[in-house]
């Protein structure tokens, strides 16, 4: 209770030093701006980081997030994402491969400026990292081979002794052990780790989120379908170190790229849907 209120009052701090420094718009000329991260010096806009380089982590082997083509190019949504992104606000991202375990002990170090990596917004990661607004709204999904039509429902997954293979310190991990427990379910440390167990039929099913499930199954067609919902209603944001001063632009960025259709343009090329709710 203690640290959330501590991170409660850092966060209320930092809004008002950023309403002195006049949020994503023009910086006051005022003194207090002179020591603002945001605000390098009066009459600079927020939307422009002057070019700087922004660190962000990823992982090429998560589809439809970042992964590699057929040439060994890196490609998905975080990339089409981050650029659109600073292409907005003069600034060049910078990607550096990393990996999930430790990711948000690296992020609160400052080890990267950033990443995206399919995260999602939960109310203990939030007291340890700092999220943008909401880019997605999903659901979580298990997946099966194609011709596997045991488990049409949750009812019949759970009355089997089918093992469920998830991502280690996920939130598809604690869906599973809250569904079938920890005997049946088969976590790995890598993100393609329990889809490649699902294919060579080491496992039965994997839990996985919804826009990750058709990014694994475009790279693999005919191979996997989605056997059936497990919960919905879960956010997807960009992350950040703790009072990062990325956080108000790049969420501007977003409201402005959702404004003019291009993050929907992006959505449906990544996640074959618009991001916009219906």
């Amino acid at each position: 209770m203690k640290k959330l209120a501590i991170v409660v009052a850092l966060i209320s701090i930092l809004s008002l030093v950023l309403t002195a420094c006049g949020g994503p718009g023009e910086c006051p000329e005022c003194p207090e701006c002179e020591e603002c991260a945001e605000c390098p010096e009066a009459g600079v806009p927020l939307t422009d980081l002057g070019g700087r380089e922004i660190r962000v982590a990823v992982d090429n082997a998560y589809p439809p997030f970042t992964y590699l083509d057929a040439d060994g190019t890196p490609i998905g949504f975080e990339y089409d994402a981050w650029n659109e992104v600073c292409r907005r606000l003069n600034c060049t991202p910078v990607f550096v491969e990393a990996a999930w375990e430790g990711l948000f002990e690296a992020i609160q170090a400052g080890e990267y400026d950033a990443t995206i990596n399919g995260i999602t917004l939960t109310l203990p990661r939030s007291l340890r990292i700092d999220y943008s607004d909401p880019y997605i709204e999903y659901g979580q999904v298990i997946l099966v081979r194609v011709d596997d039509d045991r488990f049409p429902d949750e009812e019949a997954l759970v009355a089997s002794d089918a093992t469920v293979a998830t991502q280690l310190g996920t939130t598809n991990e604690i869906a599973s052990i809250k569904m079938v427990g920890e005997e049946r379910t088969v976590s790995f440390e890598e993100y393609d780790a329990p889809v490649m167990a699902l294919l060579t039929g080491d496992v039965d099913t994997v839990i996985i989120d919804e826009v990750a499930a058709i990014g694994f199954m475009g790279a693999n067609p005919g191979e996997m379908k989605v056997a059936f919902s497990v919960t919905g209603g879960e956010l997807l944001a960009f992350v950040f170190p703790v009072l990062s001063p990325l956080t108000t632009p790049v969420t501007w960025a977003q409201q402005e790229m959702f404004a003019d259709g291009t993050m929907d343009e992006i959505c449906e090329k990544w996640f074959l849907r618009p991001c916009t709710p219906e």
